[in-house]
């Protein structure tokens, strides 16, 4: 026999309205009673319990006053920035950063240590991320109790579920078992997901994609990804790998990418297959660090130097427009360290390239923008699985 649909109790409509008062105050704030009553629907009533009870646990405060008309000055009110912490984990092809953020998403304290592109063992990641977890805490002086939990940006394929495992072929990785691993150190609550999503979500939260309903957030750095947002969703597939936008192939035939394949659009613009590239091309690759590396060849002026650019540009823009064909978003950020080192220089023939490669309707209904957040973007958006949570 097949059950009835559950009914809600009280409780679950009083937790579905915390949520509602807390996202509009997080997201809107500060506001008055008045305004909360206006914008979220809920009754007057509704909003004065609701907030009673968040101001009397210190999950929001007061922030000041304004003037009404003809009545008492209105109250408004703001989540509380103190009130808990979260940390948020980039787990890099050349390091692992850890941050520690206030509700403001202020960073409070920042670890790192450094990788060697040969030496991504998952046992040696976990020691990091729960030694930079140590050290942030201590920086900061905030104590494990006001610890909401810890988000964590990883490369590959995070398949979910009562153990998340994660899947990364460039690392190495085939089912690692990273919570687990993690558990052996840390009791806080624990968040994993795709990096590339991760850098995402705080674009969309606090950067380039505010406001947008449809869009994709493209990270381009030593490997590359994507954040499809439908419906103001992230789109993640039947088990939550879609967006590994850089091993579509844009070659058939072509450059042998580090996942096995042929041709993947990361061996073209991803930052080692940009190094790569020029390598072969008779040019001098400036240093062992990627970043150093690449931002030297954007400034090289040689034969060689411009046609790997132009052709990076082109790949890159050619991959934008499949995304405009195939999701038809309004807007497109292009955010990771590389992105940005190639962006902030053609932005222009980016947009070009993607052009030619997309179908005219589609292109003229989307703009392509920049991530306006930086190379912490991931660490920050691995922080925000955590706030979502709380906010939830």
């Amino acid at each position: 026999m097949m059950s009835g649909p559950q009914r809600r109790t009280v409780r679950d409509l009083r937790r579905g309205n915390r949520a509602v008062l807390l996202r509009a105050l997080y997201f809107g704030g500060p506001a008055s009673r008045q305004e909360l009553t206006g914008s979220t629907g809920l009754s007057a009533a509704t909003v004065s319990n609701v907030t009673g009870d968040l101001l009397a646990e210190g999950v929001i405060v007061e922030a000041g006053q304004v003037e009404s008309d003809g009545g008492r000055p209105r109250v408004l009110l703001r989540v509380n920035p103190e009130h808990g912490y979260a940390i948020g984990v980039d787990v890099g092809e050349t390091h692992v950063r850890v941050e520690l953020f206030d509700l403001a998403m202020t960073e409070r304290a920042k670890a790192d240590y450094a990788l060697r592109p040969a030496r991504h063992e998952a046992e040696l990641v976990a020691r990091h991320i729960l030694a930079g977890i140590d050290v942030v805490l201590a920086e900061a002086g905030v104590g494990s109790e006001r610890m909401l939990g810890v988000g964590i940006g990883v490369p590959g394929i995070v398949e979910q579920g009562p153990g998340p495992v994660i899947h990364a072929q460039t690392f190495g990785w085939e089912s690692v078992p990273l919570e687990a691993l993690l558990r052996q150190g840390t009791d806080l609550p624990l968040f994993i997901d795709n990096g590339a999503k991760t850098m995402g979500q705080a674009e969309l939260w606090f950067g380039a994609g505010r406001g947008a309903r449809h869009a994709v957030v493209a990270l381009v750095g030593s490997g590359v990804g994507a954040n499809i947002v439908t419906d103001s969703d992230t789109y993640r597939g039947a088990t939550g790998s879609a967006g590994e936008w850089g091993h579509t192939t844009v070659a058939v035939g072509g450059r042998r990418c580090r996942c096995g394949s042929l041709g993947c659009l990361e061996a073209y613009v991803g930052a080692e297959g940009v190094l790569g590239r020029y390598a072969e091309a008779g040019g001098t690759v400036a240093s062992d660090d990627e970043q150093t590396a690449l931002a030297a060849l954007l400034e090289d002026d040689s034969p060689a130097a411009r046609r790997v650019v132009e052709e990076t540009v082109t790949f890159l823009g050619a991959g934008l427009g499949n995304l405009i064909n195939l999701f038809n978003p309004e807007r497109i950020v292009v955010g990771g360290w590389a992105g940005l080192l190639l962006g902030r220089r053609h932005l222009a023939a980016l947009r070009e390239a993607a052009r030619r490669h997309a179908l005219a309707l589609p292109y003229g209904q989307t703009t392509i923008e920049l991530g306006e957040l930086g190379p912490d973007a991931v660490a920050l958006g691995a922080a925000t699985l955590v706030v979502e949570s709380f906010l939830r």
